[in-house]
């Protein structure tokens, strides 16, 4: 008998070998996307001299990136800059290495529930695991009334939403947005729903440590932040009581993976705690376990 041809594993199957890495943000950042840009959210990129954020970056760099820094799979996302269609093609073209996250803006012409119905389209019909919020971009804070659909949504569908909480980076949007009380009052209101908070909460990590404390299902990842610059409450958190709460991510194409990766070395993390933070975390938190 003919054996069956063997094929890839899925993104879902290699984050769950045991010695995996897995990124928790990255997003695609496809030419056209930036093109469409307001200058002011390249600001960074120019003050910094990031010259290719500035004409995008096709798919398949991201993934040699990865292969050339040892990371398997990553979270790959969606925002109020990057449309969904760049995620969908994204996964399509490497769905052994990259689960969808969405982005729906329930601000639209069409009413919030257009918006609810794009992403459970996006679950049902293309395997996307979470909801991410920008929530400085559209100038909307966490606990105003029009997300809140979004959150129901996300409880019943069994997906996770993902918060950039902390401070901003371009100087034309404010920080209020970010603050990480927002997701304490969205956590007590939707106890069943699982919250990845993204950016540590600089500079109010404290607080945001106290908030993935106090609740079950709030986790924090560290995009856009380089092991040498975590603050030190937050590497205290990390090594002790907050090892299973705490989630690496770079923020690719605006932190490549090398730095981000390579640093967690100088942490001196002892083996299962790297584990937790590379891997383990992740999975409970986007529900990703077989």
């Amino acid at each position: 008998m003919a054996q069956a041809p063997s094929r890839e594993p899925s993104a879902r199957e290699r984050a769950n070998r045991p010695d995996s890495v897995i990124d928790a943000w990255v997003q695609p950042w496809p030419a056209d996307a930036v093109a469409a840009m307001p200058r002011r959210n390249l600001e960074m990129a120019e003050r910094f001299g990031q010259h290719r954020l500035l004409e995008g970056i096709d798919i398949d760099v991201m993934i040699q990136e990865m292969d050339a820094s040892g990371i398997d799979v990553a979270l790959c996302s969606a925002g109020p800059l990057i449309p969904n269609a760049a995620v969908v093609d994204a996964v399509a073209r490497h769905p052994d290495r990259l689960i969808g996250v969405g982005s729906v803006n329930p601000w639209n012409p069409d009413g919030v529930m257009s918006a609810v119905r794009e992403l459970r389209a996006l679950t049902e019909d293309h395997g996307f695991v979470g909801l991410k919020l920008e929530p400085f971009i559209l100038d909307k804070a966490p606990t105003e009334a029009q997300w809140y659909p979004l959150y129901a949504a996300c409880a019943d569908l069994d997906i996770t939403v993902q918060i950039q909480v902390g401070g901003t980076g371009p100087s034309t949007y404010t920080s209020e947005t970010g603050r990480p009380g927002h997701v304490d009052r969205v956590a007590i209101d939707f106890p069943e729903l699982r919250i990845v908070a993204g950016h540590i909460g600089w500079p109010w990590t404290e607080e945001m440590i106290a908030i993935a404390t106090k609740h079950a299902n709030v986790w924090i990842d560290t995009s856009a932040h380089l092991p040498r610059y975590y603050p030190d409450a937050f590497v205290h958190f990390l090594k002790t009581f907050g090892r299973r709460k705490c989630i690496w991510a770079s923020d690719w194409p605006v932190l490549d993976f090398e730095a981000p990766l390579t640093g967690v070395d100088g942490l001196e993390l002892r083996d299962d705690v790297r584990q937790a933070f590379l891997r383990d975390n992740v999975l409970d938190a986007f529900a990703l376990r077989d």
